[in-house]
């Protein structure tokens, strides 16, 4: 009986809706606009995302250059290692470093990210460049002079040119050609330097790889099977479980450019959810329009005998319609954004520029669309469910500070949790999602709360012998202001804005700015033992004012904790960049000078027990170590266990010789090693710092110099780009603002029509009107901008002295400029919505009070 009543009165409602909805969109615009730019947000970074790691993992082995690769630290593979390496299939070897290239007459150098490849490498893919011609002709030797393919920005930065020579380390070396595209950039991962190609011959011949040399060794192994990936692997771990050696497999070809991807992903739809929540606020503000605007409809419709439920069914139906038209929209623009940016990446990333579709992405944004739209428009249903007929006869507005009944209620907070339950667990980092989330919530909250503060500031404020200005200060505390709208409306949007304008600030300067003063003019790699006493004097000799540091480099991967396979253990996302590859490890005797003990007890001098290591505190909290807590590394093949002895401090953002792990001396009695090194002189001119690097690079071919400026440019550069792309996701959220801003305007239109209408029969002119609404708009623009700027810099502060511990200090540029981009928004959007209010004929208006 019940299921009887209930059906023809959904297909009584779904056939009033779209009735009614033949009159077309109007009134739904801001709706749309607001529905579609987050969907189309949410669903095109989803989707560029799926479409790059789909990438990465379908073109995994050309990425790897071979079905599994096996890399070492320091060494090669043994003799059983590289026996069992050969049974497994065809195995290319390429050994990476960084190195100096130089011109044949030593006046000029640049650092180069040097890889040495083998007659069989590559495996898969294949090796681009310009001649395009077979690689072992291109490497291959003449009279000693050995062949060689570089990036083309080093041959812009040291001004040569295919035919001419260059020397590494002990060797020369012809520039046969320019290096295109290599199939395994990916995989190798960054670097800081321009690339420089030669062959394993080459390699052996500069002298380069020495005793505790900084080399990576990959042995990349085609299979018969590639199926048999797995048993390879497990068989390797099984067989050599002291290799030491880092395991990769074609399915997971580049792993830190897929978390990076999947991160900043994460990112931008968080904010890209931002943007849709506070198109929310536009959702809510439309439909409340549009029912002010149905004031008539609703009447006639609860005077013929229809019930509250079937007038809310009614318009629920339109509204969510008119979602799914807006998420469409937003669908369309997010599958056509890969494609777009395909054109833009696919020089650097592995990214089809053929036109997709990324169901799951797409779907995601759908659900994100549909549920903010029927969490915001609930309310507005509800107040309206609630009015009786009379009072909408008599053209009374909906009371927006009246409660609906606890369904609607029920409705939007369910609604609103499902939302953040599926944000929350789809996130990469649900902490992270967590935090976010309910920073939005309490932003809304705060926001709401500023709001009525202006308006009681407002209503108490003295009085002010200007009309224009006391017709301002009425309208911001009167009931029915546009106040909460206009608040709500630019404050999400300007605070986030000023957060990540502030966060890039701070980085820019101190990458720019502090850093460079008080970091290391360069830092020295690969210094043997034999050359540390005459390299010390030279450098003492050219830079004599310089403060030189040198301490012993190993290198060593962290395998276990307490005995438990770091693999098998769950670590946060901060920490996992310990456990990726080698780390740089030293050994000291003194508690390194910059640093400070915060738990547990150093060594004393000659210790002789088992071995200890200190670790950073920071991270060590992140991997959820204590002291007393046991430590196994691998180095130069061999497993080494320490005990933590003690955590301390540790200056990341000095740019000084810092490492995670500092053992005691006795750890590495005998061990091979090599020597790192820097030196400070900020007296230093460009000029000494060239000349001491021409003569140490002379003197010592194979020692690497890092200067530090040059690697600042490059994060710098990087920053830039990464800013940028912030800026753009930033930049999305604020037009979400503008578009509400538009909304709580248009929704206000009818209220200011008849203030418009009253003031101008009363003797008031334009010119009165039109400052009154100024000074309204930019005290409302004054008020949010301030809160803007404390939400703002709370925030920033936050993530840049707590999370990335570096200095953090409020920019006023940074203020000036939301403050104006506030004001010129409220005022000039707020003009632009009023200024057909100013010209409505009187009389009209007048019959319908």
């Amino acid at each position: 009986m019940m299921a009887s009543l209930r059906l023809p009165n959904l297909s009584l409602a779904l056939r009033l809706a779209l009735r009614e909805m033949r009159g077309g969109l109007s009134g739904f615009y801001i709706f749309l606009a607001c529905i579609a730019l987050g969907t189309a947000a949410i669903a095109g970074v989803n989707s560029l995302s799926q479409a790059i790691t789909g990438s990465i993992a379908s073109q995994g082995q050309a990425l790897l250059a071979g079905d599994i690769r096996f890399e070492l630290n320091n060494r090669l593979a043994n003799t059983e290692e590289k026996s069992f390496l050969d049974g497994s299939g065809d195995v290319s070897l390429s050994s990476g470093l960084r190195s100096m290239a130089r011109l044949p007459d030593g006046s000029n150098q640049a650092l180069v990210e040097l890889k040495a490849v083998d007659a069989a490498y590559p495996l898969y893919g294949a090796v681009e460049s310009v001649p395009q011609a077979p690689l072992s002709s291109l490497l291959s030797a003449e009279n000693g002079t050995y062949g060689a393919l570089a990036a083309p920005l080093l041959l812009d930065r040291l001004g040569v040119k295919p035919g001419d020579t260059l020397l590494i380390g002990n060797a020369r070396v012809r520039i046969s050609g320019t290096l295109v595209r290599e199939p395994d950039a990916l995989s190798d991962g960054f670097g800081f330097a321009p690339r420089l190609m030669v062959s394993q011959q080459a390699l052996a011949a500069s002298g380069l790889v020495q005793t505790g040399s900084l080399v990576e060794h990959a042995y990349k192994v085609r299979l018969s099977d590639p199926t048999g990936v797995p048993a390879v692997r497990a068989q390797a771990e099984q067989q050599f479980p002291q290799a030491g050696w880092s395991i990769r497999s074609s399915q997971n070809a580049a792993p830190s450019l897929t978390a990076n991807i999947t991160r900043f992903s994460q990112f931008l739809t968080l904010v890209g959810l931002t943007a849709l929540i506070v198109g929310g606020v536009g959702v809510a503000n439309a439909v409340r329009a549009y029912l002010d605007a149905k004031r008539g409809v609703i009447a006639a419709f609860k005077c013929l005998g229809a019930p509250g439920a079937l007038v809310s069914t009614i318009y629920l139906i339109q509204i969510l319609l008119i979602a799914m038209i807006g998420i469409v929209i937003g669908l369309v623009v997010g599958a056509i954004i890969p494609l777009v940016a395909a054109r833009f990446l696919a020089d650097i990333l592995p990214i089809s520029t053929d036109l997709r579709l990324y169901p799951s992405a797409l779907g995601l944004a759908a659900l994100f669309g549909l549920l903010t739209a029927l969490a915001f428009a609930c309310l507005p249903l509800g107040r309206a469910r609630s009015v009786p007929a009379t009072a909408l006869f008599r053209n009374q507005d909906f009371d927006r500070n009246r409660w609906p009944t606890w369904p609607y209620l029920a409705a939007a907070g369910l609604s609103l949790a499902v939302l953040a339950a599926l944000a929350i667990f789809t996130a990469y980092d649900r902490l992270i999602s967590l935090v976010f989330l309910g920073a939005i919530a309490f932003s809304f909250v705060v926001l709401r709360g500023v709001s009525v503060l202006v308006a009681a500031l407002a209503r108490r404020s003295p009085r002010v012998s200007s009309p224009a200005l006391r017709l301002a200060i009425g309208n911001i505390h009167r009931p029915g202001a546009l106040t909460p709208s206009v608040v709500l409306s630019l404050g999400l949007g300007l605070a986030l804005l000023v957060t990540l304008a502030l966060i890039d600030g701070n980085l820019r300067r101190e990458l720019t700015g502090n850093l460079p003063e008080q970091a290391p003019n360069f830092f020295f790699v690969d210094i043997q033992g034999s050359e540390i006493e005459g390299f010390r004097a030279l450098l003492n000799t050219a830079l004599p004012a310089g403060k030189v540091i040198e301490v012993p480099m190993l290198r060593g991967r962290i395998l276990a904790f307490n005995g438990e396979d770091v693999a098998k253990r769950e670590v946060a996302p901060a920490g996992r960049w310990v456990l990726r590859g080698d780390r740089g490890i030293t050994y000291a005797t003194n508690l390194p000078e910059n640093s400070r003990l915060v738990e547990g007890a150093w060594w004393p001098d000659g210790y002789s027990g088992e071995p200890l290591v200190s670790f950073s505190e920071q991270e060590a909290r992140e991997l959820d170590l204590k002291v007393g807590d046991t430590v196994t590394v691998n180095v130069l093949g061999r497993n080494i266990t320490a005990r933590i002895s003690n955590f301390r401090t540790v200056e990341w953002e000095s740019l000084s010789i810092n490492f995670v792990m500092v053992f005691s001396p006795n750890t590495f009695a005998g061990a091979p090693h090599a020597w790192l090194a820097t030196v400070i002189d900020p007296s230093a001119t460009e000029a000494q710092e060239a000349a001491a690097l021409r003569q140490i690079t002379n003197t010592y071919p194979t020692i690497t110099s890092v200067r530090v400026k040059d690697a600042l440019d490059i994060v710098n550069g990087l920053l830039g780009q990464l800013a940028t792309a912030i800026r753009a996701a930033a930049g999305v959220a604020l037009v979400a603002s503008v578009l509400v801003l538009s909304g709580a305007l248009a929704a206000g239109n009818r209220a200011r029509i008849h203030d418009a209408v009253v003031l101008k029969t009363l003797g008031a002119t334009r010119a009165t009107l039109i400052r009154a609404f100024c000074y309204e708009y930019a005290i409302l623009g004054l008020s949010t901008a301030i809160f803007a700027l404390l939400a703002g810099g709370v925030a920033a502060w936050f993530v840049v002295a707590r999370i990335m511990t570096l200095p953090s200090s409020f920019l006023p540029d940074v203020a000036v400029l939301t403050i104006v981009i506030a004001l010129v928004m409220t005022v000039g959007i707020g003009l632009a919505g009023t200024w057909r209010v100013l010209g409505q004929k009187a009389a009209p208006v007048l019959r319908d009070l």
